[in-house]
């Protein structure tokens, strides 16, 4: 099992990091023109620790010293410790923690809903079993005695997370898209600020709208784009039966989960459309090599 003591700095000093990376105002991460040539985001991860490490290989951080590498989802696998000791997608926390502190700049969590289940207490279920006990399982079997303490950080990394990266070139990346009969009311301080007040984790809530919306009619785009002053979007959080989908003119879906898990690389100088974004849309396969 891993050392707590070993990893629990590694998990306060991503948060830290976070906190603190360049560009980020509020909770939002606007990277800067002069360090980045291309971007790399990722599909809802899951826990999958082979598909993580088939991102690495891809992604090449130490060679391509001006691309950024953009993680959603990270929590809730389907990997769990023997004789029900519960859920090992800490384990993949864990590892982006580490890489964030080795990548400062470079290496962008965004929050989920999972991420937020976790912070608020709010049951999620998959196929009818209780996903956050299984989570709390699996730390408790991995950390014993140390379990509360590595949970509470990993709570306040979640709450370091921003809602959103912006790339030079209008696109934003972001979890998901807020329904749109919410945004007639939907107060987005909490993504300008980076305060989220309890309503604003709370349905009907801009923090909750990010991480939970599921509604990709292309007038909602187009609402949304003029309020957060961006021309297209990559999300993940809704499955997709190809591991992509163009969801509209402005959204584009990946999918990080099953045996292909969808992964966008794309110029972050350039103007894009959807259709160009999607041309940079590959799928790893997870029995390769």
């Amino acid at each position: 099992m891993p050392d707590p003591q070993r990893v629990l700095p590694l998990i306060r000093r991503a948060a830290m990091l976070s906190r603190a990376t360049p560009g980020r105002v509020g909770s939002v991460v606007a990277i800067p023109s002069e360090s980045v040539d291309d971007v790399m985001v990722v599909g809802d991860l899951h826990g999958n620790l082979v598909a993580f490490r088939k991102v690495l290989a891809v992604a090449d951080l130490k060679t391509h010293p001006r691309r950024h590498l953009v993680l959603q989802e990270l929590v809730h696998g389907d990997s769990f410790y023997p004789d029900e000791g519960g859920d090992r997608s800490h384990q993949l926390v864990d590892l982006v923690a580490a890489l964030k502190c080795q990548f400062p700049d470079r290496v962008h969590l965004i929050l989920g809903n999972h991420e937020l289940s976790e912070l608020t207490n709010r049951p999620i279920a998959k196929n009818g079993v209780a996903l956050n006990a299984l989570f709390r399982a699996g730390v408790e079997t991995a950390y014993g005695s140390m379990a509360d303490t590595i949970i509470e950080a990993y709570h306040d990394l979640f709450r370091s997370l921003p809602l959103a990266v912006r790339c030079p070139n209008r696109v934003m990346l972001c979890h998901t898209l807020p329904d749109g009969k919410m945004l007639d009311d939907l107060d987005l301080d909490p993504l300008h600020t980076g305060v989220w007040t309890p309503s604003s984790l709370q349905r009907g809530g801009a923090v909750y709208a990010m991480t939970w919306g599921r509604d990709d009619r292309p007038e909602t785009a187009d609402r949304f784009a003029e309020l957060v002053d961006a021309d297209c979007f990559i999300t993940g959080h809704q499955p997709c039966d190809d591991s992509f989908r163009v969801a509209n003119h402005r959204q584009l879906i990946i999918d990080g989960t099953g045996p292909y898990p969808a992964y966008c690389l794309f110029p972050a100088t350039e103007a894009v459309t959807v259709e160009s974004l999607k041309d940079g849309v590959r799928l790893i396969d997870l029995a390769s090599g």
